[in-house]
């Protein structure tokens, strides 16, 4: 996998972070690269039968509470501080014609 690297490939990875890399750079990005497309390849050689997948290595559950309404509509509470009010809104100045 890791001679797929090439000088393009680094150029064009460059352009898509938004980064001006330097020859040595450029030369340190293929190598570190390549390195990483090689552990890929030999974690790809692993037999992983059987083996579940995961998300997270800790079982995580969801922790979002209920969504429950504890206020009740305070809508005319809240309208009542406002300088001006139609169909139950807020009347503001236009900011554009």
């Amino acid at each position: 996998m890791a001679e797929k690297i090439t000088e393009e490939t680094i150029d064009y990875v460059g352009i898509l972070a938004k980064l001006e890399l330097s020859d040595e750079e450029k030369t340190q990005a293929k190598t570190d690269m390549e390195r990483m497309l090689n552990y890929i390849d030999k974690l790809n050689e692993l037999d992983t039968t059987g083996v579940e997948p995961m998300s997270h290595v800790f079982p995580v559950e969801n922790v979002f509470r209920e969504d429950v309404v504890t206020n009740g509509d305070e809508s005319e509470k809240t309208l009542a501080n406002a300088p001006g009010v139609k169909d139950n809104m807020f009347v503001v100045p236009k900011t554009f014609d």
